[in-house]
Order: C-alpha cells, then structure tokens, then sequence
C-alpha cells in the first residue's frame, strides 16, 4: 500500500492581485509536496480561491461588474502567480464552481437534518473585511476590528447558528489526546484561553443581507456564511458527496492518509475550532495536522498596498529566477514563525548559500573531474580514508534528517541540513587539497575517491534541494552527467551510486550578485504606485 499524504492551503480571497506574501504560503506547502513526491508518496496538493462574501459582493459593485466576472479576473492573476512560481497544485479549487457549490448546500441540509444548526437571530458588531462579528467587548469603545484594525458596524440579521456546545468537549479530547493537532504548540493555548475557555458562543452560518454565496434550500434568502462554505473546500475539491468520491476515499476516508493543513495565524479559530466541529458533525476524521506559517514581514509591518511594501513576484523571479527566490522564502524565514524580508538579506542569502556555496561546490568539481580523469566520474572501491568516510557519514546523516525533519514540516531546518552537507563537501576539498594529489601518481587512488565523493555528494544534495530548485536541480543532473533513470530519490540516498558518468561542464548554476545594483533594484519594485508616477 502505497504511503498517502493530502496537503492545502487556505483559499484565499481574491479581493485585490496577489503579492509575495500571498506566493509564500503555497510556495512551501508546495516544497513540502514535491519532497513528498520525491520520497515515493501519493500526493495531493490543493490551493484555491473563497470566491463569496459581502466583501467581493461590495468590491464588485464598486468596479461596475458582476461579483463572478470579478472574481475571474482576480482568479487568473492567482493561476498566473503559481504558474510563474512554479507550483505543482493538483488542483485549485474555487468555491463558486458547482462541484462544491452543490455539495455545500447538501451539507447544510445534513445539518439541518440532524439538528446541529438552528434559526436565530443574530446582532453584533460585523467586520466586512474579516467576514466575522465581534462582542461590544471585543470592539471597544472605539468600535474597531480586533483582528485588522478596520471600524466595525452594527448588525442585526435573521441567521442559522451551528450549535457548538455540542462538540467542545469532543474539540477538547481532541487535543489532548492528539498533541500534534494544532503547530505551533502555542496557538493551541490561544484557542483554548481566548475563546473556548471564555464560553464559545454558537457560530452564525447563514446571511441574509447580501445574497453573493450559496443558497440555503431550506430558507431562501440566506446565503451560508463564507466560513461554513470556505472550510468545506478541502473535502469538496477531492469529491466529498459527489457522483465520484475517490479522491475522497483515498485521501480523506482512509485512515492511513495523512492530511495537513497549512494556515496563516489570522485564520486559525476557525480552522483548530469551527473547522473540527463540522467534521464531526458530518462523521467524518480529523486532519492529522493544521500548521500555522508565520507571516513574510516587511521593516515596516505586513505587505499591503496602502504602505507601498508590496512586492510584485514575477520581476523578481525574471530577475533573479524562480529557484533563488523559492529558496530565500524557505531558508531565510522559519517555516511556523515570522519572518522579515529585507532586499539585502535576499542578496546577501543568494550570494552566500547558492553563488558561493553550491553553484562554487559544483564548478569546481566538475572542473576537477574533467581536468584529472577526463571528464569521467571514478568508480573507485578501495579503502576509504578518513576525510572520505566523514563526508560519506555526513551525506547518511543529511538522508535521515531530512527525511524526519520533512515528516515534521520543519522545512527550514530540513534544507539548512542539506546545505551543511553542502558545506561539508566544500570542506572536503580544501582538506583533501585535489591539486596536490594530482602531483602525486601514488595518490591517484586517493585523487579517485575524492572526485567520486564530491560526485556523489552533489548529487545527493541536487536531488534534496529539488523540491526547492525546480529548474537548477535538473541543471546540477546535467552536469554530473546523471541518467534520466537514475534521478531519483533512491539512487541519490545510495551513496556512491554515481560512477562511470561523463560530466559536462555548464554555465554557472548561480552567478555571483552585485549587492549594491541587486538591492536597489528590489527597493525600485517596492515603490508604492503614487511613488512611481511621480518618479
């Protein structure tokens, strides 16, 4: 039986184009698929779009179009943005498609059905941009949204309430008896103290004072509230109550899947609260793991447009290419924390780890093989010394620390091991000092196995950063000379497997930055548009 991993992200809103900080989520969690992929699991992979909600309803409005024509038009830009980062998405769900259109409204009527939601009456104070009410307490005396800052305004509305005090306790078990549920750790005690522990009121579902969602069959003029239909994607995009569920059934159904979710902290109550409690109600498992990401901070706070820190992805991928700046997005900032982008720790992270480092280790080995064996790779099987066997050790290490590391979504520290084995293979060559072996004929032996370890060691080392270096991985196998049906995880993790292959030198893999020109260049894209029409 093959091992089965299911991977989301959010859906986003497609209420303005996205930024870099929109590329950053799905940017890892698609790292972590394809290095999923590349151990031999069944992978899904699903981002989308939330496509309802008085929000888009208003923004529609305001651009003279219909809410469907305007999320189209913002639905391309998302599709664009991975394509141009390269995303490997199984799918992208939208919530206005009638695969989960239909298949929302056939879940609130099993709720209906089964008394978990009731007809009220709803007031409180309501964010239009979070979609969420909030008590008088919450607000303040300024009237203000907690969560984003924005006034709020009074509301009274007839609504469908879930009824949560059905599953707090089943919520509760849930989290002692699964530790791992909610990452970080502490976001659970935020749940718990902040809002379970107080007394978690029942959860208003349906809206009756816009009509851009889905329907309720059961009470026309409601719509279901964009966080019973936003939540539901990540069953209704693999065919949950549809005609045919496979997906469904292989990814969600059988316990031996593993399902994560990847979040940003601003949406965690209703992924670690709301989100568990409908799954209940339907019968249906829980996600292994829901991962809150940390935020790409800029010196002055969170991207937006209003402070004119945005910046835009695809100059920056023309520029730099799409490799350098997936990799600064996984090893720069901590995959679970904050984490602050600056165009000089971009620069100075590229020239270091990729220039220096990796693009050199490659250069000049490749140089070497071609210079002291003619371009051959030894296959060399004698006695190993033992700058030889501390380079094999470590490239055994990396193979077992990525893995659990992979396994435990720590995908920073996963690729910061891998760039220590690269680093161990630059160390490796000025110890074993190849040039002054190659004056020797009684150490041609030698000389062999140090051109067979560094061979061997790139490899390696191209093949774990490949979920990372989506173009130069391929580039790092062309050079040494690797066989299509050799690029692969396993005969990368066999160390010493390469041998007899032809190199072939090639341009370098990541040419050296000039800091000064590169850092200007970043701050020119992040001008705000009021600042470049008048530049």
């Amino acid at each position: 039986m093959s091992k089965k991993f299911y991977i989301t992200t959010p859906i986003y809103y497609p209420s303005a184009s996205p930024h870099l900080g929109h590329a950053y989520c799905t940017t890892m969690c698609d790292i972590i698929a394809r290095g999923k992929r590349l151990r031999g699991f069944e992978t899904y992979f699903v981002t989308g779009l939330d496509e309802h909600g008085e929000k888009i309803q208003e923004n529609a409005a305001a651009k003279g179009v219909t809410p469907q024509a305007f999320v189209d038009e913002i639905a391309v830009r998302f599709t664009d943005l991975w394509n141009t980062m390269c995303i490997s998405n199984d799918d992208f769900i939208r919530t206005t498609q009638p695969r989960h259109y239909e298949t929302v409204k056939k879940i609130f009527s099993e709720f209906v059905k089964n008394d978990d939601v009731y007809l009220g009456s709803y007031k409180g104070w309501y964010c239009v941009h979070e979609e969420s009410y909030w008590t008088e307490t919450q607000v303040g005396e300024e009237h203000l949204c907690p969560e984003c800052g924005r006034p709020v305004v009074e509301k009274e509305e007839p609504s469908y309430f879930f009824r949560c005090g059905k599953y707090v306790d089943v919520l509760m078990n849930h989290y002692d008896t699964h530790p791992g549920f909610i990452t970080p750790e502490g976001r659970k005690a935020e749940m718990v103290n902040n809002f379970i522990k107080p007394g978690l009121n029942d959860l208003c579902v349906t809206r009756t004072t816009f009509d851009w969602g889905v329907p309720v069959n059961e009470a026309p003029g409601h719509v279901i509230y964009v966080w019973l239909d936003a939540l539901t994607n990540y069953i209704t995009a693999l065919g949950y109550n549809q005609e045919d569920d496979s997906r469904f059934q292989k990814f969600w159904n059988d316990p031996e899947a593993e399902i994560v979710h990847v979040i940003g902290a601003d949406i965690t109550r209703f992924h670690t609260i709301y989100w568990p409690m409908f799954l209940k109600a339907l019968n249906l498992r829980q996600p292994n793991k829901v991962f809150v990401h940390g935020l790409m901070m800029m010196k002055d706070g969170k991207m937006s447009k209003s402070k004119g820190n945005v910046i835009p992805v695809p100059p920056l991928v023309d520029r730099f290419g799409v490799d350098a700046v997936r990799y600064y997005m996984a090893r720069e900032i901590v995959f679970g924390q904050d984490g602050q982008f600056t165009p000089e720790q971009f620069v100075e992270r590229l020239n270091a780890d990729l220039a220096n480092s990796l693009g050199n280790l490659l250069n000049r080995s490749v140089s070497m093989i071609i210079k002291y064996f003619g371009g051959v790779i030894p296959e060399y099987k004698g006695e190993l010394n033992d700058l030889d066997k501390n380079l094999k050790e470590v490239a055994e290490k990396t193979v077992k620390s990525y893995e659990v590391l992979n396994d435990e979504l720590k995908v920073t520290e996963a690729y910061a091991s891998v760039m220590e084995l690269v680093g161990a293979a630059n160390k490796y060559i000025e110890e074993s000092a190849p040039w002054a072996l190659a004056k020797d004929q009684a150490k041609a032996d030698v000389l062999a196995s140090c051109m067979s370890h560094l061979a061997n060691a790139i490899f390696l080392a191209g093949s774990l950063l490949s979920p990372i270096l989506v173009t130069k991985s391929e580039k790092i196998f062309d050079q040494l000379g690797v066989p299509a049906e050799m690029r692969n995880y396993d005969a990368a993790a066999k160390f010493g497997s390469l041998g007899g292959q032809t190199v072939n030198k090639g341009d370098q893999l990541f040419p050296r930055l000039d800091v000064e020109t590169e850092v200007q260049f970043i701050k020119d894209l992040m001008l705000a548009p009021k600042e470049k029409a008048a530049a």
